[in-house]
């Protein structure tokens, strides 16, 4: 045989196997559109909604939405009947803190603040009549602010930050300066734990001019997770060490008793790199008492069920998370409405079920089972996904894929030449089959840039490991997640309705509908061929 002839044929071939459109899937695709975009967008990101923060009222109001949604276009709820799959979430508060001074009750957010997060089930107690001085609990390099000091039974007060040794300019902040700085802090309270003091009080200069974002932040407002065993075990087996952090102000009511100030002590230090710590009596004590909360968190589950006998047994998961990050508590602009983040990826997930809903009803269904899943807590932690990952309605090991929506309505700055994009992730993490899946798909049909630049386990963004498919991939199910990039609004009050690019939401969202489409109707599931770390399955 011509070896040019079989060469031309096998491209031509090749050609017609990528263009080769499905009619009856095209046909289904038009409900995916700027209009239906707008429609649901328009709800589920306005001011009514506050934000859609998890456990709070505009969430619940989003889930009614979507389950309405759902329950309209002939979805079934699949959790024992209903659309809805209850999350076990909680969060711990502080119902009780006090802390006076020689009897005089300070002011809470005011004077000190108790961070919620450094406080056990079992809360705290203490009240004492000495107190010591330590600069700024550290002992290194020859320097120590506990050298001659002895702190057993006694109320400790440290600078919360700082380091007279540190030589030069601070060096600029990042998420490893910071950890650090956490590290090397709560290596100073187990010291003062495990020599017996009676608490510490933390000199906080943040105190002076704490904002209410900073001051929800300390009491653990809006800090949810998920109830487990684990959780709870972990929560009981804290430190019950009192923490507390106070301003300069409560500081210097403190050292009068010791004739100083703050500033005069940490000048006094820092010129001469020499502790300057002592004893004084004076009365303090402190109460904390921590309470669990329920949150009410659901997900919403609407189920499509395949048409095949064999092959519906076997269930595509379609996601995006309908929660965003609610209120803030100043400016003119409270509502972080969430229209990209993820707003957009909700309404794909709704009209991507419409379309399918549709296709079922004119008898030209999937062969395989869809379950379109909003999750809620994504912003939480992957909460909701997790909850699901670990409480699944269907089997695991018959989720054949997970195509998850989040962010699709935006054009971040690296592609405002060329907005015709999405950023496509882990799409060859586990199975080569799904990555060429996604992009036949796009190949045949919406012809998007796909900009792989975060597909990989060592990008620094993480963004593989920071959207709810990750909870699908750690349990070894294929994934692909759509993303536009971060912008300007991303989690701000700009992130508003009027910004989204609705044609853009639609095409993507096609995407991801003939993605699911294939998927739905092939005859084999795309088969896991990597490990998590990326390896092939087939090495030992």
């Amino acid at each position: 045989m011509n070896k040019s002839f079989l060469s031309t044929s096998l491209a031509l071939l090749l050609f017609i196997g990528v263009s080769a459109q499905d009619k009856t899937a095209i046909k289904f695709s038009t409900t995916i559109n700027k209009d239906h975009g707008y429609k649901h967008l328009s709800i589920l990101a306005s001011d009514e909604y506050e934000g859609r923060e998890t456990g709070k009222k505009g969430a619940w109001m989003a889930a009614e939405y979507i389950r309405n949604h759902f329950k309209s276009i002939g979805l079934k709820g699949p959790v024992n009947g209903d659309y809805f799959q209850p999350i076990d979430m909680v969060s711990y508060q502080l119902t009780q803190t006090v802390l006076s001074i020689n009897g005089v009750a300070k002011e809470e957010g005011k004077d000190f603040v108790i961070p919620t997060s450094g406080v056990s089930l079992k809360g705290f107690a203490f009240h004492g009549d000495d107190v010591v001085f330590a600069g700024y609990g550290l002992n290194k390099d020859g320097y120590n602010d506990f050298a001659g000091i002895d702190v057993k039974g006694k109320v400790v007060i440290i600078f919360a930050s700082g380091d007279p040794t540190a030589k030069g300019a601070a060096a600029p902040e990042d998420r490893a300066a910071r950890r650090k700085a956490i590290l090397a802090q709560q290596a100073k309270i187990k010291y003062l734990a495990d020599n017996q003091a009676l608490a510490v009080l933390q000199i906080d200069p943040t105190l002076d001019n704490l904002t209410p974002e900073l001051k929800a932040m300390y009491s653990g407002a809006g800090q949810v997770g998920l109830k487990t065993a684990e959780r709870t075990a972990r929560m009981e087996k804290m430190s019950t060490f009192p923490s507390i952090l106070i301003s300069p102000a409560t500081a210097d009511e403190i050292l009068k008793a010791a004739g100083t100030t703050s500033a005069a002590l940490k000048t006094q230090i820092d010129t001469d790199v020499k502790p300057a710590s002592r004893a004084f009596p004076l009365t303090v004590s402190g109460t904390a008492v921590k309470e669990e909360v329920k949150i009410r968190a659901e997900n919403v589950l609407g189920f499509l069920e395949g048409s095949d006998p064999v092959l519906k047994n076997e269930v595509l998961v379609i996601t995006g998370h309908y929660d965003h990050i609610g209120l803030t508590l100043s400016g003119e602009d409270k509502v972080n409405n969430g229209a990209d983040d993820d707003g957009s990826g909700t309404t794909g997930v709704l009209m991507i079920a419409d379309a399918f809903a549709k296709a079922k009803k004119a008898g030209k269904g999937p062969k395989r089972s869809i379950l379109f899943m909003t999750v809620v807590g994504e912003e939480k932690g992957l909460l909701g996904s997790e909850w699901y990952s670990e409480h699944p309605v269907f089997p695991l090991n018959k989720t054949i894929a997970n195509l998850n929506i989040d962010m699709i309505g935006r054009v971040d700055k690296e592609h405002e030449q060329n907005p015709d994009f999405i950023y496509i992730i882990g799409s060859d993490m586990l199975s080569s089959d799904l990555n060429a899946i996604g992009i036949k798909a796009n190949e045949t049909y919406t012809k998007l840039n796909l900009d792989m630049t975060y597909n990989n386990r060592t990008d620094p963004n993480q963004y593989y490991y920071r959207s709810d498919h990750y909870n699908f991939a750690k349990h070894g199910i294929p994934v692909i997640f759509y993303f536009n990039g971060v912008h300007e609004d991303y989690h701000q009050p700009g992130d508003e309705v009027e910004k989204i690019h609705f044609d853009l939401l639609a095409k993507r969202a096609q995407l991801v509908y003939f993605t699911a489409w294939d998927l739905a109707n092939r005859a084999k599931r795309p088969a896991v061929d990597k490990n998590e770390d990326g390896t092939p399955k087939t090495a030992q």
